[in-house]
């Protein structure tokens, strides 16, 4: 059983799992080759230039030091965020999980959301991605930032809420008399 799959409920259904869009690992990505190529160029002049023994041996080491540093703290890091932090929608809950040494969560039951909107402007719908805001009855609307293809989980989420609202009022408006679907 993977990881969204146990923490549903019995007989609970999962109907979408995503992690936030790629975009959000481009500047550790653009730091990644950046610094590896100013470390390696580092690396190659400290090699060049200092005298031999200890103290080339002492600025290759400083060189990989700080490299490692910031390769950890700006690359690694952000990828693991973006690993660890997962949207999911089931039939009775949307449910957001992030964190990696702490984590955190929040659910929200279908029957609690009053709203569903999304935003994105033109960069992000150039990359196909945007925000999803939820307002529930309860508090202020929540915000999720980088959720890729917004506009379908955005109709997908509505069209779920709709559905549990329908099943609460005893009735689905999209069967006829027949019980064919409209």
């Amino acid at each position: 059983m993977g990881y969204p799959e146990d923490v549903l409920a019995p007989e609970e259904q999962l109907i979408l799992h995503r992690h936030p869009h790629w975009k959000m690992l481009f500047w550790p990505i653009v730091t990644l080759i950046v610094g590896t190529a100013l470390a390696g160029f580092a690396g190659g002049l400290a090699s060049r230039k200092a005298p031999d023994g200890t103290a080339r041996t002492a600025l290759l080491i400083a060189v990989l030091v700080i490299w490692l540093i910031i390769v950890g703290w700006r690359c690694v890091a952000p990828m693991l965020s973006w690993k660890s932090t997962h949207f999911i929608i089931t039939d009775r809950r949307v449910l957001v999980r992030q964190g990696v040494l702490t984590h955190t969560g929040i659910d929200i039951p279908m029957s609690r959301i009053s709203s569903v909107q999304f935003r994105h402007g033109i960069f992000d719908r150039m990359l196909g991605t945007g925000t999803l805001i939820i307002e529930s009855s309860s508090s202020e609307p929540l915000e999720f930032d980088d959720i890729p293809a917004v506009q379908q989980v955005h109709a997908l989420l509505y069209h779920q809420v709709f559905d549990v609202e329908q099943a609460g009022n005893g009735r689905d408006e999209r069967w006829d008399e027949r019980g064919d679907y409209r």
